[in-house]
Formats: C-alpha cells, structure tokens, sequence
C-alpha cells in the first residue's frame, strides 16, 4: 500500500474499488467520537436554561459565551481533522488524500468558484424548503450567539473557514470515502455521510438534523462528482459567513 503523486492511497486492488484509506478500527472511533457529540447534543437541548442576565430558555446560551463557544467548535474541528489525518497518514496518506488535491493554477480556481456559486444557491434554496416543510422548531436556538461586535465577526469567520476546511475533510473526505469501501456504493455512502453529518450537530434540534442532513447529502454528491473538495470547502465556509452574519445585514 503506498500513496500516489496526489497523496491517494493505493492498494493491489485498488483498480477493482475504491481504496480504504484508514484502518476500520479507526473509523469505529469517528463513529464513537459521533456518538459522544450527538449524546452532548442532546443534553444541550434537554438542559435548563441558565441563571443570570441574557438566560432564555429558547437559546443554547447567552451572547456573553458566544467568542468562548466559537473558539470551542474552532478547537473541536481541527481537533476532528487531525484524528481523521492521523488515521490517513497512518496508512501512507496526506491531506491530499482527504482533500483530492490543491489548486494548481488560476483556472482551476476560477472554475471551482464557477460551480460554487450556483451550488450555493441550490443549497440556500433547499435549506430554505425544508425548513418551511418541517415548520418552526421547539429546540433550543443559537440565534442568541451570533455575532454582533466586529471582533466576533472577525472570529466568526475563523471559525466558518475553519469549519468549511475541516468538516469537509473529516466527512466527505474521510467518512464519505470509508463508507464507500464499506458499502461498495457511491450513493450510499453520500446518504450515510450526510445523515451522520446531520447527527453530529443533534444540539441544535432534531429538525435542524433533518435538514443539515440533506445539506450534507448535497455536499457529499458534489464531492463525488467533483473528486475533489476545493468548490466543497469554498460553499460551506461561505455559507456559514452568509448564514451566521451576512444575511442578517443584507435581509434587515
């Protein structure tokens, strides 16, 4: 087994299938690790309001935690990338065999950008039909926890670019390729990644799940069509900048 000039790994029969890119032990520890989160999750949503100035009990927390919480999820995905590299590299791989490969030169940029934009647009419109086909949702909130000062703006944009990077990685780059070993479908593990991918953020309600379930799906079909995550990476750090600050401007 030995990884190639892109930094995919390869095996003797990797012709007759995708390769597995970690061993299945450490792909049971990203499921317990999802276990973990989606058991905190819960107990987010199921925990009292707290005490004090700014305590509601429809938001996950007041505004005073929000740069503390920002910096949290921050730490929590480049914390979840590496396990995911440590399992890669492991095997004889690199980012690039998470990632699919760098940009190698303007036009491949301007490409991705190409097809980014108009999948942004079909994510922002299926996020948009969802929630009204599911109607309002009872759990807890993080509206509360958006930003507002220019110094959360600046760390919530770390923390959306940081998100775009890692998840991206971790679930289309690592899941969504295990899956595909497991199953010996495509269509089934761009299914299962994006349901795990829904499940990992339980703490904002279950109708939020369904709904980052399907986004996630969508992230996972663009990640098989593409083989790559450069466009992936670029929709979701812009869309949690968008979803999170910007919309809030340009919508007031």
């Amino acid at each position: 087994m030995r990884a190639n000039e892109t930094g995919a790994v390869q095996s003797p029969d990797a012709t007759h299938g995708p390769p597995q890119i970690a061993s299945w032990k450490h792909f049971a520890g990203f499921l317990l690790i999802g276990v973990g989160i989606v058991a905190l999750g819960l107990l987010a949503q199921r925990a009292p309001a707290g005490s004090g100035v700014g305590a509601s009990p429809s938001q996950l927390g007041r505004h005073s935690q929000a740069i503390p919480i920002y910096l949290s999820a921050i730490l929590l995905d480049w914390g979840l990338l590496y396990y995911c590299w440590a399992g890669v590299h492991h095997r004889g791989g690199n980012l690039e065999t998470l990632s699919g490969g760098r940009w190698t030169s303007w036009k491949s940029v301007a490409t991705d950008v190409a097809i980014a934009v108009p999948f942004w647009l079909v994510w922002e419109g299926a996020a948009y039909g969802i929630h009204r086909l599911l109607g309002a949702s009872s759990a807890k909130s993080v509206d509360s926890l958006l930003p507002h000062s220019s110094l959360e703006i600046l760390i919530w944009i770390a923390t959306s670019i940081t998100a775009g990077i890692c998840e991206e990685m971790a679930f289309r780059g690592y899941l969504q390729r295990q899956l595909h070993v497991l199953t010996g479908s495509v269509m089934m593990a761009v299914l299962a990644q994006g349901v795990v991918f829904g499940l990992f953020h339980f703490y904002q309600g279950w109708k939020n799940v369904v709904v980052i379930s399907v986004l996630g799906i969508l992230f996972g079909a663009l990640a098989a069509w593409r083989r790559n995550l450069r466009a992936n990476i670029i929709v979701h750090a812009w869309g949690d900048i968008w979803s999170g600050w910007l919309k809030s401007i340009v919508w007031k």
